[in-house]
């Protein structure tokens, strides 16, 4: 459970594919999970999309109220341009964490739960299709908040349910997160599923187009060439450092990004590992995993402290990437939950990496 929980804070969880593989690394040419109807040119129905089963769930019609388990999910209904659709919520966006007037629109959401909505209160909200990020946690329940709905609750309260795959599915995917087309497949499938797949296709386009420049700015950069690189997750907390694995979709944003993930060895989307791991792989550079605190200062303070403290705790201290000061400040949420700014993550990382090749 200390998944869910991690997000908590600043009400995100990760992000997953909607009707793609289970976070695997391909190209993105197999099975999208959508009806044939569903991603033609108009836009049409039937669409059906499928869970991390192969279960299926086919819809008539594009939903007209829905609720979201998290910030993940309903930054990119936003972004799809269906936010006034969503009637509900739970581990709402901080403060700030979503870019320009997407914060605003978020704002404008009931808050059904600052965690986990409480079942009661998820199948009595009039909602048509809950989308659900957390598949592979074990249900919904703990803490008080009731159990997860069952499939036969959910269809008699006339809820469809489905599930954000990169992340339900991340944990038991098959093969390393190493490209980007899972969190395409995601919007594009989303987007059939609420008749928005023009708007849809244009996001995606605009996310490949970023990652080719950088593909090609560092494209020739040979593997072993490739500098190492440590995703610090200071929120995780800095007793035992929580690290991304191979299945985590940083590890896609590090490795489109021209670096090697010191923890790509590690199957799984996160573990917890020892200082003396993270020392015998002496990264070569180290990014400040920093959630959004819901203003610059706010951030700036809680990079600074992240700093402060691989400076001068004696175990970070004589790390290289701390020693040359290469320590990049790009915040948690673009890096580790899949969604659009992925892709501008990986141009950020690149420029920083590859000063003169990325802009």
């Amino acid at each position: 459970m200390r998944s869910r929980m991690w997000s908590g804070t600043t009400g995100v969880a990760l992000l997953g594919v909607l009707a793609a593989g289970c976070g695997g690394g391909g190209t993105g040419t197999g099975d999208d999970g959508a009806g044939k109807t569903g991603t033609s040119a108009s836009g049409g129905y039937p669409v059906t999309v499928t869970d991390c089963m192969g279960a299926k769930t086919t819809f008539t019609a594009a939903p007209r109220k829905i609720v979201t388990s998290n910030a993940s999910s309903l930054e990119l209904l936003l972004r799809l341009g269906t936010g006034d659709k969503v009637i509900g919520t739970g581990f709402p966006p901080g403060k700030g964490t979503l870019p320009g007037a997407l914060d605003a629109q978020a704002r404008k959401v009931e808050v059904l739960s600052r965690s986990v909505i409480p079942k009661e209160k998820l199948l009595g909200s009039g909602a048509d299709l809950y989308i659900d990020t957390f598949a592979s946690m074990g249900g919904m329940g703990g803490g008080g908040m009731g159990d997860a709905p069952t499939e036969a609750e959910f269809k008699a309260a006339g809820i469809k349910h489905i599930h954000l795959k990169s992340t339900a599915c991340a944990p038991t995917g098959k093969s390393p997160v190493t490209d980007l087309s899972g969190v395409e497949a995601d919007i594009t499938s989303l987007g059939a599923v609420t008749g928005t797949g023009a708007t849809a296709r244009e996001l995606v386009a605009g996310m490949e187009k970023q990652v080719a420049a950088v593909r090609e700015a560092v494209g020739d950069t040979p593997q072993g060439e490739r500098p190492t690189y440590f995703f610090f997750d200071y929120d995780a907390g800095t007793k035992q450092p929580t690290v991304v694995c191979n299945r985590q979709i940083a590890n896609a944003v590090i490795s489109l990004a021209g670096a090697r993930n010191v923890f790509a060895d590690c199957d799984g989307d996160r573990k917890q590992v020892g200082w003396e791991d993270v020392i015998a792989r002496n990264p070569d550079w180290i990014q400040l995993g920093v959630r959004n605190r819901g203003s610059e200062a706010a951030n700036k303070k809680a990079f600074d402290e992240a700093q402060r403290w691989l400076e001068t705790n004696a175990a970070t201290k004589g790390l290289t990437a701390v020693k040359k000061g290469h320590l990049v400040r790009i915040g948690s949420e673009q890096t580790t939950i899949a969604g659009v700014e992925n892709a501008d993550t990986v141009r950020k990382i690149a420029a920083i990496l590859y000063p003169g090749k990325v802009d």
